[in-house]
């Protein structure tokens, strides 16, 4: 029985959850009216950044991101603590506004904003321009599965706003850097 004990402790914590819908759900998913414009002023008056994330049933990429990267402690923590985030369905029939004020279902926002991939993460400023969609005003869209070190490096480069600074330090550069702090021992 010992040895059971140890194997169990051994695997993953439980399994995300999964809604009716099909799709993972987590505690730092919001669910709203799916108007664009009143997430971004309400993350604003929290004190969060928007991020949209579309998703699908059945995706194998958004479960490794919910039950390998997203559980994170230090991931989960990071959004949670800083980040205002609305789940989309890429098949889905719920209706969205977008910031341009079109009123499309989920599905034909993602055809419109050309989203092709599961799990598509789009971060959007504090501010969006009048008749600006969505993609349009985003600061950055991270399509696919990643890592969780390059998860926790996207996300840390959009809060601090790191894509305003000048200098030559893109997201890519970015990255690379943490990742020889994390092996140097020297990441924070």
């Amino acid at each position: 029985m010992g040895a059971l004990a140890g194997v169990l402790l051994a695997l993953p914590a439980a399994a995300a959850n999964v809604g009716d819908d099909g799709l993972h759900k987590t505690a730092w998913m919001r669910d709203t009216f799916k108007d664009l414009r009143e997430d971004l002023e309400e993350a604003n008056a929290e004190g969060k950044r928007f991020a949209i994330i579309f998703e699908q049933r059945g995706c194998i990429y958004c479960t490794k991101m919910h039950e390998d990267v997203f559980p994170r402690p230090e991931i989960a923590e990071y959004i949670d603590e800083n980040f205002f985030v609305v789940q989309l369905n890429l098949h889905g029939a719920v209706e969205v506004t977008d910031f341009d004020g079109e009123t499309r279902t989920e599905r034909e926002m993602a055809r419109k904003w050309g989203i092709l991939f599961t799990p598509t993460l789009m971060f959007l400023p504090e501010e969006v321009p009048e008749g600006a969609t969505a993609p349009e005003a985003a600061v950055v869209t991270m399509p696919g599965a990643f890592a969780a070190g390059t998860t926790l490096d996207m996300l840390t480069w959009v809060n601090e706003k790191r894509y305003e600074l000048d200098g030559d330090e893109d997201f890519q550069r970015y990255h690379a850097r943490r990742i020889q702090e994390r092996n140097d021992g020297s990441a924070d």
